[in-house]
């Protein structure tokens, strides 16, 4: 069974930080480019960064550049978004979401990927 389980999320105040994880199991872990998205309310869904099992990362949201950090850990099949300098809009629910990608390209496909596993994802609030 295929599960992708987000956790860390919580409550924070302006300009903290939170490290958000997203455990994966079920599926060949190197074969997949891992993403965060997130969705605030009223708002649609936005790709924030997905990064490689050979740890190439495509950032995909200007809003988070130099403050949100993609990495993964191939020994335990986990991704990891830390976020920094955190800001009331970045409050959303997160996802984490798993794409079939040619690992001899070694890039994240971005809007032409399928995403075919998405975590329940986790709630993080900064508040102002």
């Amino acid at each position: 069974e295929v599960q992708l389980a987000e956790s860390g999320g919580g409550l924070v105040q302006a300009g903290g930080s939170l490290r958000l994880s997203c455990a994966s199991s079920g599926f060949i872990f190197d074969d997949y480019a891992m993403s965060w998205f997130r969705q605030a309310p009223g708002k649609e869904r936005e790709g924030l960064l997905c990064i490689t099992s050979s740890g190439v990362v495509t950032t995909y949201a200007d809003s988070v550049k130099g403050r949100f950090t993609i990495s993964i850990d191939n020994a335990t099949n986990t991704m990891y978004l830390l976020m920094n300098s955190l800001k009331p809009e970045d409050t959303a629910v997160y996802y984490c979401a798993a794409d079939p990608y040619s690992r001899s390209e070694n890039r994240c496909r971005g809007k032409w990927g399928t995403y075919d596993y998405w975590g329940q994802g986790t709630q993080v609030t900064v508040s102002s």
